[in-house]
């Protein structure tokens, strides 16, 4: 699957590609196999943010975010949310939900072929143990380098430096909201790497310091309930304040549900 086969849509004013697990997977692999060929190796990165109810919130209330994201090449649904409301509103309804917690695993799942991954973010315990975990448990998942998301602005272009110099087919950033986006945004022409995805958390689930959702959770679009209630000194007031204006901001956006 290339660019031009996407279709995008929009949810609370976010431009969203209308996406299966398996198609962004292809996306994906097709685009770090493209940069092999040295007729490619020269263009910038796939770009792969996502959505979620927080998005939504910051991108109707943070214009640097909003930009981010609108500069992205692909936002996908990672929140059960934005696929809902996408039914409910759009004449292009995203297909599933396209969680990166899922998207890590699907990669060596759905492709046979080995994929170099540089993962930036996380505590150095937490990051190096995600990369031992998923290399082990994936013969095609080769960890080319890992580093804690703990930088200062100033050391961001040595950080830059690393990731290159290790030259992974995919680049995961897991610095969370809204510190990610503009990681990607600031240095996505600077990063000569195939893809580069957001992916928040996604490091604390796979070693288990984070506990994800009952199945039902997770399809019905309450997963924020379950992590509200098992987290709730660190989310509790976070979903109290973005869940309602994310609504708002979803049903302002209702006519505009065409992407442009």
């Amino acid at each position: 699957m290339r660019m031009e086969d996407v279709i995008f849509t929009r949810v609370g004013g976010v431009k969203t590609a209308c996406l299966s697990r398996k198609q962004l997977v292809d996306l994906i692999v097709q685009r770090s196999l493209d940069y092999k060929d040295p007729f490619f190796a020269f263009s910038a990165p796939l770009t792969v943010l996502d959505s979620n109810g927080q998005a939504v919130s910051l991108a109707n209330s943070n214009a640097e975010f909003k930009k981010a994201l609108e500069d992205a090449d692909i936002v996908h649904a990672d929140g059960q949310s934005i696929v809902s409301f996408s039914r409910w509103f759009s004449d292009n309804p995203i297909p599933e939900r396209t969680a990166t917690t899922d998207t890590i695993h699907d990669i060596p799942t759905y492709f046979d072929g080995t994929l170099r991954h540089f993962l930036l973010g996380g505590t150095k315990q937490v990051v190096k143990q995600c990369g031992d975990i998923l290399s082990s448990k994936y013969a095609n998942f080769k960890v080319a380098g890992v580093r804690d998301g703990y930088f200062s602005a100033e050391e961001e272009s040595r950080v830059v430096d690393e990731i290159n110099e290790a030259k992974p087919d995919v680049l995961w950033v897991g610095l969370g909201k809204p510190k990610e986006q503009r990681f990607v945004k600031n240095n996505k022409n600077k990063l000569k790497v195939p893809v580069i995805i957001t992916c928040g958390g996604c490091y604390n689930y796979i070693t288990g310091d984070y506990k994800r959702a009952p199945e039902i959770f997770q399809k019905t679009g309450f997963e924020w309930l379950h992590r509200a209630a098992t987290e709730p000194r660190k989310l509790l007031w976070r979903y109290l304040t973005t869940n309602p204006h994310t609504i708002y901001c979803v049903l302002k956006h209702r006519h505009k549900k065409h992407a442009e």
